[in-house]
């Protein structure tokens, strides 16, 4: 019979008792991973308490051999909420798929790892483009300042009807495209509303930020 830890889900005290914490000197190894875009976050250690923390609070704990026992982001903010802890086939490593507030990194960089090709997927990248994307559309609004608008951006601050008009388009096309199934539509399109989603965003004082916050809130 296979008794092999691998695969197996840490839901409990139980769970947490088949890992392998003799290997390490009383540490499993710990890999964060974001569960949205796949990018490795950052590697750590967990001791038995560590990991009864994580699971008590929902947000992860590590242990350090100089500090002992830290709650990532309990200072800074940038916790990690956990989605899943799986353990490796030996038992001496865990994956936690975690959805962060934050960076994961010290340094303030969005992983540990510097390499673009670990440290963000497409889902990731396009977080970052998103990010780009609104900067880039506060400081137009603030270049124009009073100025009569000029660009599309600023026709659709400054017109509300045409603004809301142009999100419910943009909305159906997408839709469309989806249904019939052109992939370079759906690219374009799925573009479009995101656009016009920031505006109108922008417009109501709403925040990319807030967005983030609300779909945190809504992890299952």
């Amino acid at each position: 019979m296979n008794t092999s830890p691998g695969g197996l889900r840490i839901t409990d005290a139980a769970a947490i008792d088949q890992l392998n914490f003799t290997k390490g000197g009383g540490l499993v190894t710990v890999v964060a991973q974001d569960h949205v875009s796949g990018a490795v976050l950052m590697v750590a250690h967990a001791d038995r308490e560590a990991l009864t923390r994580t699971l008590d609070t929902g947000e992860m704990h590590y242990t350090s051999r100089s500090r002992g026992l830290w709650h990532k982001g309990g200072t800074s903010g940038n916790v990690q909420r956990v989605v899943s802890l799986t353990a490796d086939c030996d038992g001496d490593a865990v994956l936690a798929r975690v959805r962060p507030a934050g960076p994961a990194c010290h340094e303030g960089t969005t992983s540990c790892f510097r390499d673009d090709a670990v440290a963000a997927d497409a889902l990731g990248a396009l977080d970052v483009t998103l990010g780009e994307r609104a900067a880039s559309l506060e400081a137009a609004v603030a270049a124009a300042g009073d100025q009569k608008p000029a660009s599309w951006t600023h026709r659709l601050l400054a017109d509300r009807n045409l603004r809301h008009k142009k999100l419910g388009e943009e909305a159906v096309e997408l839709t469309m495209a989806c249904l019939d199934g052109d992939t370079e539509r759906i690219a374009e399109e799925g573009a479009d509303l995101v656009y016009h989603t920031l505006v109108a965003m922008r417009a109501a004082g709403v925040t990319l930020a807030d967005l983030r916050r609300v779909l945190d809130a809504r992890v299952r």
